[in-house]
């Protein structure tokens, strides 16, 4: 499932609490996506993560950011 490009704030509004599988990225800086194309969303990173160890170009993320306070 490859969908359009979105930019981050449009990831994290259509996959709230989600992991995401992502391609394509346009990074804002080191860190922090600025765009990407996304090939998945579900509520574990399992698949995302055989797709990178078989050398698929993903990125895998978590939509939600970690509240530690």
């Amino acid at each position: 499932m490859e969908s359009e490009r979105l930019t981050w704030d449009e990831i994290k509004a259509k996959y709230p609490d989600k992991w995401v599988g992502l391609s394509k990225i346009d990074w804002k800086d080191d860190a922090n996506v600025s765009s990407a194309v996304v090939i998945g969303a579900s509520d574990s990173d399992d698949e995302f993560l055989r797709l990178q160890i078989a050398g698929e170009d993903v990125h895998t993320t978590y939509t939600t950011p970690y509240n530690l306070y």
